[in-house]
């Protein structure tokens, strides 16, 4: 089995699929790359038995077919080294030898039987459902939501972002009891209605590759398994298993008080005002009234204290909220919009976040739990 590859094609196509090698693989056989040579097609697996990532190659230049395993870590750190050039693989499928020739050199290592790989769970077709997605809206969902998933062993459910397929809309759920985000596509529609979690894990991985990818992204599912089909890569991964919290429930509908400010300029105040927080609770306070936010923050052990005003329309009466710094940071991260709109009713219960300008096939709701602000 031979076949001829550019190096740095090779290394790009591996980075992005070696991420679903777990860093203590559950078998031997998982610290390999399964390269698969059938025609002109290379496909190359990796996985850790709970995620599977699968990416393939047209070459130009090959010879025979068949499978083997080839260590991942020596393979991508060579490949690392190597500068832009064609490599020649010459695999010997009964002695499991790998060698690379180049122009200057020859890089030899063992492979083991490709067989031994675990294979593919199939896709159970009496409970599956299947949908095409513009990969921009797939990426968009999954980084919307990924940075407030939970990682809380005692509850797997919030360890994923959940889908949500109905006839008016595809919602993307993420929470870890302190925020909460809901993306919703008013653009994507299914004729039933269905759902599944997607781990943090493949959702990171889906993350770095659908950058590369244009087009749709064919999803299917079943209760068990989701299967992401795109032009070069295909991510298999078992789902959470269990039912989401009713996340509609814990969002506070009657919120009279509202603000409407510039997200850049409370994220630049925040960013400076939140150094002088208390190292334990890491709190900030938010002090409303008309036209003005004063956000401050005091660490009585450092003797240390800081406040800044910032401009604002608020519609409501005066009040003071306190949140995680570096929690209320993420939210404003990951709103896209210039200004936006914080609704609260008072100090003890949630905030809500949203965008001042509005897509009109989105809607972006972010939700953060208040701290206690003591007397």
């Amino acid at each position: 089995m031979k076949f001829v590859v550019s190096s740095s094609g090779l290394l790009s196509h591996l980075q992005a699929i070696s991420r679903a090698i777990a860093t203590k693989s559950p078998m031997p056989i998982l610290d390999n790359f399964l390269f698969s040579l059938d025609g002109q097609t290379l496909t190359i697996t990796a996985s850790d038995t709970e995620v599977t990532m699968i990416t393939t190659m047209g070459l130009e230049n090959t010879e025979g077919e068949g499978t083997i395993a080839i260590p991942s870590k020596i393979l991508l750190e060579t490949l690392k080294k190597f500068p832009e050039q064609p490599l020649n693989f010459d695999i010997d499928l009964e002695t499991l030898a790998v060698n690379i020739i180049t122009e200057k050199g020859k890089f030899s290592m063992p492979g083991q039987n490709g067989e031994d790989y675990p294979t593919l769970p199939a896709l159970n077709e009496d409970k599956s459902s299947r949908i095409q997605l513009p990969a921009e809206t797939l990426l968009t969902g999954i980084i919307k939501t990924l940075f407030a998933t939970a990682d809380d062993e005692l509850r797997p459910v919030m360890n994923g972002i959940l889908f949500e397929f109905t006839p008016d809309n595809l919602t993307f759920v993420a929470s870890d009891s302190h925020k909460l985000v809901r993306y919703q596509r008013l653009d994507v529609k299914t004729e039933y209605e269905s759902s599944f979690i997607l781990p943090q894990k493949p959702a990171g991985l889906l993350k770095n590759v659908l950058p590369k990818e244009e087009g749709e992204v064919a999803v299917s599912f079943d209760d068990k398994n989701a299967f992401f089909e795109m032009e070069n890569y295909r991510l298999v991964c078992r789902l959470v298993e269990g039912n989401y919290p009713s996340y509609n429930a814990v969002i506070p509908q009657d919120n009279p008080n509202k603000v409407i400010v510039d997200r850049v300029d409370l994220f630049n105040t925040l960013s400076r005002v939140s150094l002088f927080a208390s190292q334990a609770s890491n709190l900030v306070k938010l002090h409303l009234s008309n036209e003005e936010i004063v956000v401050s923050a005091q660490d009585i052990d450092f003797s240390i204290s800081a406040f800044e005003k910032l401009s604002c329309q608020y519609e409501g009466s005066e009040m003071e909220i306190g949140f995680k710094s570096s929690f209320l940071t993420d939210i404003l991260e990951n709103l896209s919009s210039s200004d936006i709109v914080i609704e609260l009713s008072d100090p003890a219960r949630a905030a809500i976040f949203l965008p001042f300008e509005k897509n009109e096939n989105e809607d972006e709701l972010m939700l953060l739990m208040p701290m206690m602000i003591n007397a």
